[in-house]
């Protein structure tokens, strides 16, 4: 990824710490937005793609670990946290649940720099790999996307998740509990209807589905080449 593409968000109460950290990040020719509290970037999160964040994670209301849990399942933006020099237990916790990355303070903003691109060239690795193609199919998992047959279906992030852990599992069979698990979702009913809705998008005739099958009594599979 080019870095003069990839858009950061950083988030910190601290004015000072967030108009440096985005002083240097405009120097190495990165787009910066930056939030005041987390609050805030939930805001942001909401109407913009980003690349990546940094988080502070003691902040005034919310903290940077409320924001994670909050948010992770809903985004896969990677996130750096900045933590005080004590919060040992903080990065733990934040590794966790989801962060990708640390960065104690004081920091060197050389530092934050090296670890903001080594992620990111990281994730234009995994990007190549969530582009799946089979048939007359191709499934772009990060643009939440299926082509078929020239015609484009956006897909929900429930889709993508089911769609997701299916691909990585050709052939294994999912259970309704397995699928509800997945996306925090216990009603069966719901499950069908989101498996239909999957099926009219990746399905050439959806009422004989070809690739995401039912096994009568035991769940659903997908079998692809």
């Amino acid at each position: 990824m080019n870095n003069s593409m990839a858009h950061i968000l950083v988030v910190d109460d601290d004015d000072g710490i967030r108009s440096l950290v985005k002083q240097y990040l405009n120097k190495n020719n990165f787009l910066v937005t930056t939030s005041n509290s987390a609050e805030n970037a939930e805001e942001k999160i909401l109407i913009i793609k980003f690349d990546l964040i940094v988080l502070d994670v003691m902040m005034t209301g919310k903290s940077g670990l409320e924001f994670i849990k909050n948010n992770k399942s809903k985004i896969d933006t990677p996130i750096i946290l900045l933590t005080a020099k004590g919060e040992a237990q903080d990065r733990v916790g934040g590794l966790e649940i989801g962060a990708d990355d640390y960065l104690p303070k004081p920091f060197e903003p050389k530092e934050l720099i090296l670890r903001i691109k080594n992620i990111l060239n990281k994730t234009k690795k995994n990007d190549q790999k969530r582009i799946i193609e089979f048939d007359n199919i191709k499934i772009n998992l990060n643009k939440l996307l299926v082509i078929k047959d020239k015609n484009e279906f956006k897909i929900n992030n429930t889709e993508k998740i089911i769609l997701e852990k299916m691909i990585n599992n050709p052939g294994k069979t999912f259970s309704r509990e397995d699928i509800g698990k997945l996306i925090d979702l216990d009603k069966e009913r719901s499950i069908d209807v989101i498996i239909t809705r999957l099926r009219k998008k990746i399905e050439t005739d959806p009422k004989n589905p070809k690739y995401l099958q039912t096994l009568r009594g035991v769940g659903y599979v997908l079998w692809i080449e």
